[in-house]
C-alpha cells in the first residue's frame, strides 16, 4: 500500500509539473502531438524510420519554422529551420549556445579536448592556432600535391580498370577510401593506402569506421542512460568502442613520438614536413593536445567531402543536362591541376545545390547555457537542446521558393558573378545555408573542401561516365555522424573517349586527356 501511494504521488507530481510547463509557456512553439509524462514518444516511435522527413514536415507546417519536442527519456529540444533563429544561435547570442556537456560526453572518448569537442577559452585558443595553420601556404600546397598523387596513382586507375572490365563499383566506398588517404596524408603525414589494391585494409581506417558508427549510435540512442551504463560496465558496443579508440590513440601517439625523433635528427634543416601533425609539434603543444587536434581534423574531413561527392555524382546521373553543362565547363576551364579550377561557376553551383539537398551533416545541436527567447518568440530553457536542421532548411519553400525540392542550378547561377569566389557559398547567407556552420564556428576547412570536391569531380567527369546499376533506385539519406547513402552508389563505369573531345570543341578549347592519360600536373606557385 505504501509503495502504491508513493507511485501515485509521483505520477501526480509529474502531471503537475507538465501542466505548469504548459501554462508557463515552456512548450511554446509548434511540434508533434504530446501527452503528459511521455511527451511525443508515440509519434516519435511511429516516425522513427523517417525522422528527417517527419521533422521537415513539422517545420514546414509551423508558422515560425520552429518546433518544440518533448519526449520521455530526452531533454527538451527546440528544432529550427528559421534563418533568423540560426543567426541568433550561431552569432547573435553565440556565447549562450555552446556544444554543451551532453554533446561532449558523446564524443569525448574519441575527440578528447580537440577543437570540435570543446567550448570557451580552450576552443578559442585552438581555433586561433588552426586558423593560422589552415591559411599557411605550405599546408595548401601539400593538399594539392596529395590530391594529384592520389588521383593519378589510385583513383583514375581504379576507375579505368572498372571501365575496362565492365565491373560495377561502389562510388561511395571508393570516395571514402580516397578521402581517408588524403586526410591522413595531410594531417598525419602518412599514407594508409586505402585505395591501393595491393595493400591490406589498414587497421587505422577500420578503427575510425567502427568508432564513428558506435558514437553515432550513442547520439541516436532514445535514452542516454543506456549507453552510459554500458560504458560504465564496459559491455557490448562500449567495450568495442574502447578497443577501437585505443587503436587510434596508440597509432597517433606513435606517430607523434616518431616525428619528434625525426625532427631532432633534422634539427631545423630542409627535412621539415608540412603536414598538420608536424606543424603542431613545431608549435610546442603537448602530445595529448596534438593527438586530439589531429583526430578531430581527420573526423571532420574523412567523410564530409566523400558524402557530398557521392550525392553529387548520383544527382548528375538523374540530371544529364546538368552533367553536360558541368562537363562543358570542365573541358574549357582553367588548369586541370589541383587548385586550378578557378571559379568554375557551374560546377560550384552544382556542388552547392547538392549540399543544399543532401548536407554532409544533417543537423547540429547546441545546449543553452541560460534561458533565452529566440527571435521568433520560442522560449529556450537552461540546458535545453537547440538544433538547427540543415536537411530541413534545404527543403523549406519559405527559404528557397516553390521549387525547393528540385535540383536547380539557377538559384546559384542567377546571383552576381562576383559574389561567388571559389571558397564562398555563392553569395548566399550562411544562416540560410549553414552547411559549413556560420558565425565564429564557421568551418575552417571550407576552402580545402571545395578544392577537393572540385578536383575530384573534374578528374572523374573528364574521363568517365557513371551509370547507376539500378537506374530507378532512389537512395536513402542516412544521417550518421556524417550522412551516408544507404547501400552505397553502385555504378558501372564507361570511358568518355570522344565525348570529352566534343565537349572541349564545343567550349572552344583543345581536347583534354581521356582515360588512360591522366596528365595531372604539379601545382604551380600561384596555387
Amino acid at each position: 500500500m505504501v509503495c502504491y501511494m508513493l507511485w501515485l504521488l509521483a505520477c501526480c507530481l509529474l502531471l503537475l509539473l507538465y501542466s505548469v510547463r504548459l501554462r508557463s509557456g515552456w512548450s511554446h512553439g509548434h511540434g508533434p502531438r504530446s501527452f503528459p509524462v511521455i511527451g511525443c514518444l508515440v509519434a516519435f516511435y511511429q516516425n522513427r524510420f523517417r525522422l528527417l522527413d517527419w521533422y521537415t514536415e513539422l517545420l514546414a507546417a509551423s508558422p515560425t519554422q520552429t518546433i518544440v519536442v518533448d519526449r520521455l527519456g530526452a531533454r527538451r529540444t527546440v528544432v529550427t529551420a528559421n534563418p533568423v533563429n540560426v543567426e541568433h544561435i550561431l552569432k547573435g547570442n553565440f556565447g549562450n549556445y555552446p556544444k554543451g556537456k551532453p554533446f561532449t560526453d558523446i564524443l569525448g572518448d574519441l575527440l578528447g579536448t580537440g577543437i570540435f569537442n570543446v567550448d570557451g577559452e580552450l576552443w578559442y585558443a585552438q581555433r586561433k592556432l588552426v586558423s593560422h595553420e589552415f591559411s599557411a601556404r605550405a599546408l595548401r600546397e601539400l593538399e594539392f600535391a596529395v590530391l594529384e598523387d592520389e588521383a593519378r596513382d589510385r583513383l583514375v586507375p581504379a576507375l579505368g580498370l572498372a571501365a575496362a572490365r565492365g565491373d560495377a563499383v561502389d562510388m561511395q566506398d571508393l570516395l571514402r577510401r580516397f578521402s581517408f588517404d588524403v586526410i591522413c596524408r595531410v594531417s598525419l603525414g602518412v599514407d594508409p593506402g586505402c585505395l591501393d589494391p595491393a595493400l591490406p585494409a589498414p587497421r587505422l581506417a577500420a578503427a575510425f569506421d567502427a568508432a564513428a558508427g558506435i558514437i553515432a549510435r550513442r547520439g541516436a540512442a532514445p535514452v542516454a542512460a543506456v549507453w552510459k551504463a554500458k560504458h560504465a560496465l564496459d559491455l557490448g558496443s562500449e567495450r568495442r568502442l574502447r578497443e577501437e579508440i585505443s587503436v587510434i590513440h596508440e597509432a597517433v601517439m606513435d606517430l607523434i613520438h616518431t616525428r619528434k625523433k625525426e625532427r631532432a635528427l633534422v634539427n631545423g634543416g630542409d627535412g621539415r614536413r608540412s603536414d598538420l601533425l608536424s606543424r603542431m609539434i613545431e608549435c610546442g603543444y603537448p602530445d595529448e593536445a596534438i593527438r586530439d587536434m589531429v583526430i578531430s581534423f581527420i573526423m571532420a574531413g574523412r567523410d564530409t567531402t566523400s558524402s557530398a561527392l557521392t550525392w553529387f555524382f548520383w544527382l548528375l546521373t538523374r540530371h544529364r543536362d546538368v552533367e553536360r553543362e558541368v562537363l562543358r565547363e570542365i573541358a574549357g576551364g582553367a588548369s586541370h591541376a589541383a587548385g586550378g579550377q578557378g571559379k568554375m561557376r557551374v560546377l560550384h553551383a552544382a556542388l552547392c545545390e547538392t549540399m543544399r539537398l543532401y548536407p554532409p551533416v544533417a543537423w547540429d545541436s547546441k545546449h543553452a547555457a541560460a534561458g533565452d527567447v529566440l527571435p521568433d518568440g520560442t522560449r529556450v530553457g537552461c540546458g535545453d537542446r537547440v538544433t538547427y536542421f540543415q536537411y530541413g532548411m534545404g527543403r523549406m519553400e519559405s527559404i528557397w521558393g516553390a521549387d525547393a525540392a528540385e535540383f536547380s542550378l539557377q538559384r546559384w547561377l542567377s546571383l552576381p558573378e562576383d559574389s561567388a569566389p571559389p571558397a564562398a557559398v555563392a553569395g548566399v547567407s550562411p544562416f540560410k545555408y549553414p552547411v559549413f556552420q556560420a558565425g565564429p564556428r564557421t568551418c575552417l576547412g571550407k576552402e580545402m573542401a571545395f578544392v577537393q570536391m572540385k578536383f575530384v569531380a573534374s578528374t572523374v567527369l573528364r574521363r568517365f561516365e557513371l551509370l547507376p546499376v539500378d537506374e530507378g533506385r532512389v537512395p536513402v539519406f542516412l544521417p550518421l555522424m556524417t550522412a551516408h547513402m544507404a547501400g552505397g552508389l553502385n555504378v558501372t563505369v564507361r570511358s568518355r573517349g570522344d565525348q570529352i573531345a566534343a565537349a572541349a570543341a564545343a567550349a572552344g578549347s583543345k581536347p583534354v586527356a581521356a582515360a588512360g592519360t591522366p596528365q595531372l600536373s604539379t601545382p604551380s606557385a600561384s596555387s
